[in-house]
C-alpha cells in the first residue's frame, strides 16, 4: 500500500522496515543507531527519499550482503564468511533456484542452478563473497561494513570487489525468473569464499565436481570498466605470485650500543636486498624475469591509444605526487601488459612512540609479483627465491615463503561467444565497446581453461576510482542496476549462438 507523508512523499510502508536500518543518504547518519525508528527518513531530503523509494528490493539485499565482514585473510573472520555463504545459499534459494553450500578444504563454495535443459546453452557465473581486509580502518569515512550511499555510489567494503559485481547477476536471473518463470539458458552459479587469498583450494574442488560444472562458457564480473558509461570487455588478466622474505640475525633484540656494528642488521640487510629488486630503468632486476613475456601486438597497442583514458586523470585517482614505472612503455602498457615486483608490507624492530636502540632481531618483507601472458609462476617462484637466495649476506639467515600464486589469462575476443558479449554490452551501455587486459588477476580463470577446458567472458562493472582494497570502496548503484540489464542482455544473446 503507497500512502503519502505531509509532504506529498509517496512512501511504501513495508520498504521503510527493512530500508531504516540498511541505507543511509547523505543527510542521514552513517551510524544506524541514530536513525530514528519511528520516522526513518526524518532527517532525508525529498531527492533522496525519492531516490530511495524507487529502488526494489535487490538494493536492500545486496546491501544486506555487503554487512558481512567476510574477510579470508584472517581467521578471526572466519564465522563470518560461514554466515555469508549461509546468507548466500538463503537468497539463491528464495530465488527458485537450486542450492548447495559445499566444503573445500577452506572456505565453502555456494552452488546454485536453474532447471537445466537440454539443448540449451550452459552458462558457469563465476564471483565470491569474500573480501579484503578493511584496514587501515582510520582512513575510511564510514564504518567499512555499514554500506551508505553517498552521491550515487554504495560505499562499503566487497560493494565493488566482488560483492556488488557478482550480486548483479544474481539479480539479473532472479528478476527474469520472475517475470519469465525460466530462463533462455542453463545457469550455474559458483561463488567462493577464497579469491581474496588466491583461490587456495577451487581447483581441486572443479577436478572434483568437473561433471556437475559442464558448461559453454565462463561469465565473470570481476574487473572494471575504462570510464564511467563505456561498456569494456577485459580479454586479459595479469598472473600473481606472492612471497613472503623472513631474515633473522641475532636470537633476540639486542642494545644496539653494545652490540651494534657486530653483528648484521636484519632491517639493513633487507632493505638492500629489496633495492636489488629494480633497476634504474624501473624494470625488475631478476635474471630470466622477462623471458617468457609475450610481446604487446601492434592492434592492441593501437586501441589501447584510443581509450579514454588520460595520465593525469589516472594520477588523480592514486593521490601519488607523478607517475612512474618501466622506462619504454606508456601508463596502460605497463599496467596492463608488463610484470611487476611489488613490496607489499616491511616490518621489523621497535614500532611503537619514541625511540628503542636495538639491533631488531628479525626483518620480514610481503612480496608480490604480478605476471603477464606468457610467464609461469611456479617457474618464477624458483628463479626469484635463487635470486633473494643468492644476494642475501651469510651474515644472516634467511627464509622464502611461498603464499599463493596464479597464472595470467588471455583470450579470443572475436570468439562466437566473445562476440555475444560485445552485442550484449552494447545493448546495455549504447555505446561502442572498449577492449583492454587488465592489471588485476583472477587466478582461476586460468584453472577453468586448464580443469574444464572453458573460457571466460570477462565484463567488468567497476570504475577506475572504485578503491578496491582500499578504505572507501565504492560501487556506483547505476552499475549495479547496468549490471542486472547486462545478465539478461548476455544470456539472450548466448542463447542464440547456434
Amino acid at each position: 500500500m503507497i500512502e503519502k507523508n505531509a509532504g506529498g512523499i509517496a512512501i511504501v510502508p513495508v520498504a521503510i522496515s527493512r530500508l531504516q536500518l540498511a541505507l543511509t543518504c547523505p543527510a542521514l547518519s552513517p551510524s544506524r543507531t541514530q536513525i530514528s525508528l519511528a520516522n526513518p527518513w526524518l532527517q532525508a531530503p525529498d531527492s533522496c527519499i525519492l531516490y530511495l523509494m524507487s529502488r526494489d528490493d535487490a538494493l536492500n539485499d545486496l546491501i544486506e550482503f555487503l554487512r558481512f565482514p567476510s574477510v579470508s585473510a584472517d581467521s578471526q573472520f572466519k564465522p563470518h564468511v560461514e554466515s555469508c555463504a549461509d546468507w548466500l545459499l538463503q537468497h539463491f534459494e528464495k530465488s527458485g533456484l537450486d542450492a548447495e553450500k559445499l566444503p573445500t578444504g577452506g572456505n565453502p563454495v555456494v552452488l546454485a542452478r536453474n532447471n537445466h535443459k537440454p539443448g540449451r546453452k550452459t552458462v558457469l557465473i563465476y564471483g565470491h563473497y569474500d573480501v579484503q581486509p578493511p584496514d587501515p580502518l582510520e582512513l575510511w569515512q564510514t564504518p567499512p561494513f555499514e554500506p551508505v550511499i553517498r552521491d550515487g555510489r554504495l560505499i562499503a567494503r566487497g560493494s565493488t570487489d566482488n560483492k556488488g559485481q557478482i550480486f548483479a547477476h544474481v539479480v539479473g536471473v532472479e528478476k527474469r525468473l520472475q517475470s519469465k518463470g525460466d530462463l533462455p539458458v542453463n545457469v550455474i552459479f559458483l561463488v567462493e569464499g577464497e579469491e581474496e587469498t588466491g583461490s587456495p583450494h577451487l581447483e581441486n574442488f572443479l577436478r572434483k565436481h568437473q561433471a556437475a560444472l559442464a558448461a559453454d562458457i565462463v561469465v565473470i564480473s570481476d574487473t572494471g570498466m575504462v570510464a564511467s558509461g563505456v561498456p569494456t570487455f577485459t580479454y586479459g588478466l595479469r598472473g600473481i605470485l606472492c612471497l613472503e622474505v623472513r631474515l633473522t640475525g641475532p636470537a633476540v633484540d639486542l642494545h644496539s650500543g653494545i652490540f651494534g656494528g657486530s653483528v648484521a642488521n636484519p632491517a639493513t640487510v633487507l632493505v638492500e636486498l629489496l633495492a636489488k629488486l629494480h633497476d634504474e630503468r624501473g624494470k625488475v632486476a631478476v635474471p630470466g624475469f622477462y623471458d617468457r613475456v609475450k610481446p604487446l601486438e601492434s592492434w592492441e597497442r593501437e586501441r589501447w591509444a584510443t581509450l579514454p583514458f588520460n595520465d593525469q586523470a589516472w594520477l588523480g585517482t592514486t593521490g601519488a605526487p607523478a607517475l612512474y614505472g618501466e622506462e619504454g612503455f606508456s601508463n596502460l602498457e605497463r599496467v596492463w601488459a608488463r610484470p611487476t615486483a611489488e613490496i607489499n608490507g616491511l616490518g621489523s624492530g621497535y614500532q611503537g612512540e619514541g625511540p628503542k636502540t636495538i639491533v631488531p632481531s628479525r626483518a620480514t618483507a610481503k612480496l608480490s609479483f604480478r605476471l603477464v601472458p606468457d610467464q609461469d609462476p611456479t617457474e618464477l617462484r624458483g628463479i626469484i627465491t635463487k635470486f633473494l637466495t643468492e644476494n642475501c649476506p651469510p651474515a644472516v639467515a634467511i627464509d622464502v615463503i611461498f603464499q599463493h600464486q596464479g597464472k595470467p589469462y588471455l583470450v579470443e575476443p572475436e570468439s562466437s561467444f566473445g562476440q555475444a558479449a560485445q552485442r550484449a554490452l552494447e545493448k546495455t551501455f549504447g555505446q561502442p565497446v572498449a577492449f583492454i587486459r587488465e592489471g588485476g588477476s583472477i587466478p582461476i580463470t586460468q584453472s577453468f581453461k586448464d580443469v574444464l577446458n572453458l573460457d571466460t567472458l570477462l565484463l567488468g562493472l567497476a570504475l577506475p576510482d572504485a578503491k578496491a582494497h582500499s578504505p572507501n570502496e565504492n560501487f556506483p548503484i547505476e552499475n549495479f542496476e547496468a549490471g542486472i540489464r547486462l545478465n539478461q542482455e548476455l544470456l539472450e544473446e548466448i542463447a542464440g549462438i547456434k
